[in-house]
């Protein structure tokens, strides 16, 4: 018996009838489940995604990428598993939606003018424009008219046709499209010189810039545009709905702009010279130690690559570097520092490198457990440059400001206060250059991004190592006493390695 049988049968019942019209309600009907009901039955969302740092990648720790961290917490707050599939491109992630064989594609898109009748578009809070790339030894372009005969590149499926049909119009430059190659190969390709114009997402030029030094910006094609999560069109609107509820808590309660800031928010800390600077370093310098940096990371639970990030930016990987405040060697150890930590020759690579590492163990072991990594790293290399407390400091000001003093995005905007007397007077440690460690961490941070991205690279064979000098003693160091008094950076480390026991110093020491 069909269903129009059945209400046929009963309509003469009116309390009967009323009873199944209230059980269709409430069960749909005998209609099929809703796709969130039907995501949630299943147990697992499926996403079909490409591999960029804007959006999905795998590095030593795992999956990761903006994207593929929302995703996650989507699938954690559905109470499902998430599973991902790769594709080569966003030509094929677009297939697969249009066929319905996944239920999000992270294809780092905008909302496009043809996307309205295709998919259902949910924005992820980040913005992306259109850039005009170049080779440096081409000549600057300012506008699509001095682009106008030229050949503009473009990858498969991008942002990029429509913006450049809008904002050429008659002066529309010829178009060539690059199926099966990603934002990756595309400015490779311009950094050789094999292309020399090009078009590509600012985000995605922001994250790969550093290893393209080759490569120039010339001028953005439009306004930033909000990027999307697409799903299938045979959808109905229900995990489209959740999902744009899900993004919505996320703006309010923080989650949204912390996770940005983690993929995007020290992108700015090379420029060409100090891009081009790190690479020939990586190369040159970096072999000689990288199996220090392994073993003492190693040693104490620690990824080397951050190890080996702190080291570049106290000494440019140099062992014998030392500063008009005193620190000295690869890691730039204070004497006092070295001193309590067990290192009697700070100018030897191993023994700066073994110290180093000593040390950040340390200052980590301090941070608080309640505060999460990756936060928990960023205030540990704070406390390692301006110590630990200085970095209670910051974090009591931010807390007396309503914000979150266990997240990183906030009290990195109060320690550069540490240095006005109308907030320092207010804190127990004083006076600091608070804008430092700031400066500090985000370097680090890209340091490390970009020897995250490179564990595959075979490095040019290095030159032979530097004797390794003497014993770090009055005798041995040009301008070095044992008299010498310490400086407020002495204090600072000192403090921050030290147990909380003997963490403070008199202001004499």
């Amino acid at each position: 018996m069909d269903l129009s049988q059945i209400i046929k049968k009963f309509q003469g019942n009116r309390a009967v009838f009323t009873l199944i019209l209230a059980t269709l309600v409430a069960t749909g009907g005998c209609t099929q489940p809703s796709t969130l009901q039907e995501v949630k039955n299943e147990g697992v969302l499926h996403v079909i995604t490409r591999t960029a740092p804007s959006v999905y990648y795998e590095d030593e720790g795992g999956a990761t990428g903006y994207d593929y961290e929302l995703a996650h917490r989507f699938a954690d707050e559905l109470g499902v598993e998430l599973r991902v599939r790769v594709a080569k491109d966003n030509s094929e992630i677009l297939s697969v939606l249009k066929r319905n064989y996944a239920h999000i594609g992270l294809a780092g898109l905008v909302n496009r003018p043809d996307f309205a009748a295709e998919f259902h578009p949910v924005p992820t809070g980040i913005n992306a424009q259109s850039i005009v790339i170049y080779h440096r030894d081409h000549p600057a372009p300012d506008s699509m008219a001095e682009l106008s005969g030229q050949t503009l590149h473009l990858l498969a499926d991008s942002n990029h046709e429509h913006v450049i049909d809008v904002a050429a119009g008659d002066l529309k430059p010829e178009i060539r499209i690059h199926p099966g190659l990603d934002a990756e190969g595309l400015l490779e390709k311009v950094n050789a010189g094999e292309l020399p114009y090009a078009v590509i997402a600012s985000n995605e030029l922001d994250l790969n810039h550093v290893f393209f030094p080759m490569v120039k910006e010339a001028f953005a094609l439009n306004e930033p545009q909000e990027l999307v999560w697409l799903f299938p069109p045979q959808q109905d609107e229900t995990l489209a709905n959740a999902a744009r509820l899900f993004m919505e808590r996320a703006n309010e309660d923080g989650s949204k702009a912390q996770l940005a800031e983690r993929f995007y928010g020290h992108l700015d800390r090379l420029n060409y010279v100090g891009a081009r600077t790190f690479m020939h370093h990586l190369e040159n310098r970096l072999p000689r130690y990288q199996a220090l940096f392994e073993r003492h990371a190693q040693k104490i639970g620690m990824d080397w690559r951050l190890l080996a990030a702190i080291g570049y930016q106290e000494s440019h990987w140099r062992p014998n570097a030392v500063s008009p405040t005193g620190v000295r060697g690869l890691m730039m150890l204070t004497r006092t520092t070295a001193k309590y930590i067990g290192i009697n020759n700070r100018l030897d690579a191993e023994e700066s490198i073994k110290g180093g590492a000593r040390y950040f163990s340390m200052v980590h072991e301090r941070i608080p457990d309640r505060i999460p990594e990756p936060d928990r790293t960023w205030f540990a290399l704070a406390s390692y440059n301006v110590g630990y407390g200085h970095l209670e400091d910051a974090r009591r000001l931010t807390e007396s400001a309503g914000r979150n003093p266990d997240r990183w995005m906030d009290v990195k905007e109060f320690l550069p206060l540490l240095a006005k007397k109308e907030w320092y007077s207010k804190t127990r440690f004083g006076y600091a250059r608070g804008h430092e460690p700031v400066t500090y961490v985000q370097n680090i941070r890209r340091y490390y991004d970009v020897l995250a991205r490179i564990p595959a690279m075979e490095p040019k064979k290095p030159s032979p190592p530097e004797q390794p000098p003497a014993l770090d003693t009055p005798n041995n160091l040009a301008g070095a006493d044992d008299s010498e008094p310490a400086s407020p950076n002495d204090r600072a480390d000192l403090r921050a390695a030290l147990p909380p026991e003997l963490s403070v110093i008199p202001p004499t020491l």
